[in-house]
């Protein structure tokens, strides 16, 4: 792919800009090899009467400070960050929007996994008597309840039960580059496509990452183009964020693999938090899961989330718990140099 300005907006009107005065500051973390970029200082203010609100403005008005964070030189291709917000909903401890190289997610697993050891190291969130911290999150699909470990030999774990998740649609066919292909749709605070890597002859253990991320974006787009998607909530949550191709397992005996792509083509390192939520959620819908079993996925580096669904709702719906852990990496302070041609960043990918 061509280098990429990231100044090209379209030329939104009131759009604030970094200058020579930036200085954002940043703890950096990764869960399961995926980054965590987490703002602590220095982004504009992101005004809004709810989250949906405030993820509006910040893509239609600070989205070049977005792409000042994400892009090069200053991360890549494949960066993923945390923009901490007000919080709108009660009883809620801490809110975020969650960026990456297309725009603003609406749930994110692997960062609420370290967002969770984050709040407790920073003292946002105490521990009780039983060595357990716990975090309400306000992520933009709403409130996701989170468990940090603090003390004992699972010291470090962290597991977090999401939004409802459902089966949007069970095998659906789509045409895929000429070719039918048979998939299921998830929700698990995002939606995405699920189908076996073996449906283009690939193996998501063996296969080069480029042909899994070809085949991958291959269905994103056709089922962006075929299966109108809706949201029971509102119609900002309604959109496809990736696909995610498996190996056909369970997680039962042995960790079943995936791949998750997503946004612009960028594959996550760990095995999606919200992805994983979304295979319990059709999982359950075929029967394949009973409630409380825990289940093991494995990504791309080999790092290892467990789920499992944790309590049936109406309508076929359920919640999900998914477990892992994240870790530091340190921190970084960005600024940008008045005559830099390219301070507001690129994509070479």
């Amino acid at each position: 792919m061509p280098m990429q300005a990231a100044g090209k907006t379209g030329g939104i009107s009131g759009e604030l800009k970094p200058d020579a005065a930036t200085r954002i500051e940043t703890i950096e973390m990764h869960t399961g090899g995926e980054p965590v970029r987490i703002v602590t200082a220095g982004y504009p203010p992101i005004p809004g009467r709810d989250i949906l609100e405030k993820r509006r403005h910040a893509r239609d008005r600070l989205d070049a400070f977005r792409r000042l964070i994400m892009f090069e030189p200053r991360g890549h291709y494949d960066m993923y960050g945390v923009l901490p917000v007000e919080p709108d909903l009660p009883g809620a401890d801490m809110a975020v929007l969650f960026v990456h190289n297309e725009g603003y997610s609406t749930m994110c697993g692997h960062a609420t996994i370290a967002l969770g050891r984050y709040a407790l190291d920073r003292g946002l969130i105490k521990a009780d008597a039983q060595g357990v911290a716990r975090l309400k999150l306000q992520c933009p699909c709403g409130l996701v309840e989170v468990d940090v470990t603090a003390d004992g030999p699972e010291k470090g774990r962290v597991s977090f039960v999401s939004v409802p998740a459902f089966a949007f649609a069970l095998d659906r066919e789509v045409d895929v580059d000429g070719r039918k292909v048979t998939l299921d749709i998830g929700y698990g605070g995002a939606f995405y496509a699920f189908l076996q890597a073996a449906a283009f002859g690939l193996d998501v253990r063996r296969s080069h990452t480029r042909d899994l991320v070809a085949a991958a974006s291959a269905v994103t787009e056709a089922v962006k183009a075929q299966v109108p998607l809706s949201h029971p909530d509102d119609a900002d949550l309604a959109f496809l964020y990736g696909t995610i191709l498996t190996d056909g397992g369970d997680g039962k005996d042995a960790p079943t693999a995936n791949i998750c792509v997503f946004a612009a083509d960028e594959v996550d390192r760990s095995p999606t938090g919200s992805g994983v939520t979304a295979r319990l959620a059709l999982m359950a819908a075929r029967n394949q899961v009973g409630i409380g079993a825990w289940r093991r996925f494995e990504s791309v580096t080999g790092s290892i989330f467990e789920g499992r669904v944790a309590a049936n709702l109406a309508a076929g719906a359920i919640r999900a718990e998914v477990a892992g852990r994240a870790y530091y990496t340190g921190s970084s302070v960005f600024t940008v140099d008045a005559d830099d041609p390219l301070a507001g960043g690129f994509l070479l990918r």
